[in-house]
């Protein structure tokens, strides 16, 4: 591996902006911003709009728009029932 070719890896504090929830993970971003982590430690904090908290996939409050198939539609369409 060539030496001064790749960014620094280690270990900073992501936290979700809506919820305040923080996980620690390796990283090559950077911050300003530290913060003092459950273990002692001091890491860069990194501030995200959405993580595991508070995306609804992750939350179940997924919602699914398109409720008809594409069979229905085109009976919608074009006036044919099921009877």
């Amino acid at each position: 591996m060539k030496k001064g070719i790749h960014p620094e890896y280690h270990q900073v504090v992501f936290q979700d902006s809506s919820t305040g929830f923080k996980f620690l993970s390796g990283s090559t971003k950077g911050s300003d911003e530290t913060i003092k982590w459950e273990d002692g430690n001091t890491y860069p904090l990194i501030r995200v709009e959405i993580s595991s908290d508070s995306h609804p996939f992750y939350t179940g409050k997924q919602k699914f728009t398109q409720a008809d198939g594409a069979v229905d539609r085109f009976n919608k369409k074009y006036g044919l029932t099921n009877n």
